[in-house]
């Protein structure tokens, strides 16, 4: 069971491979900058990022990174964030699921929180 997150414009650049990884964008809007046809991905999985509203909170500078961390793993807690983290964990197995972001910070974004709720997920143990 492989879970990792990669910037989609590390994907493009080829700094970084997926390997044999299914890549799936996470975000709720197409990378800006990043033409479709130059962006090889298995899926978009728009239900997978975090609301509208609480996206703009955040890069708003409205909530800390913890605040958000918690406030998103509800929003996966229930509804289609639960199923879209229900299908990634499946794609988790062998092997294994990149998880595809824009974001430029490689430490505090969505697709690392969930990341970890995933990798519960495909463990077996409840994401919620």
């Amino acid at each position: 069971m492989a879970v990792t997150c990669i910037r989609v414009h590390d994907l493009v650049s080829g700094e970084a491979d997926p390997g044999g990884a299914s890549v799936v964008l996470v975000d709720r809007l197409w990378p800006r900058g990043v033409r479709k046809d130059a962006f090889a991905h298995d899926e978009w999985c728009k239900d997978a990022a975090p609301s509208p509203e609480l996206r703009t909170e955040f890069h708003g500078g409205d909530l800390d990174f913890a605040e958000f961390s918690e406030r998103y793993r509800a929003e996966l807690d229930s509804g289609e964030g639960a199923e879209a983290v229900d299908h990634l964990a499946g794609l988790a197995a062998d092997p294994g699921v990149v998880l595809a972001y824009a974001a430029k910070d490689t430490e505090h974004n969505h697709a690392l929180v969930l990341a970890e709720v995933v990798r519960a997920a495909a463990r077996g143990g409840r994401h919620h």
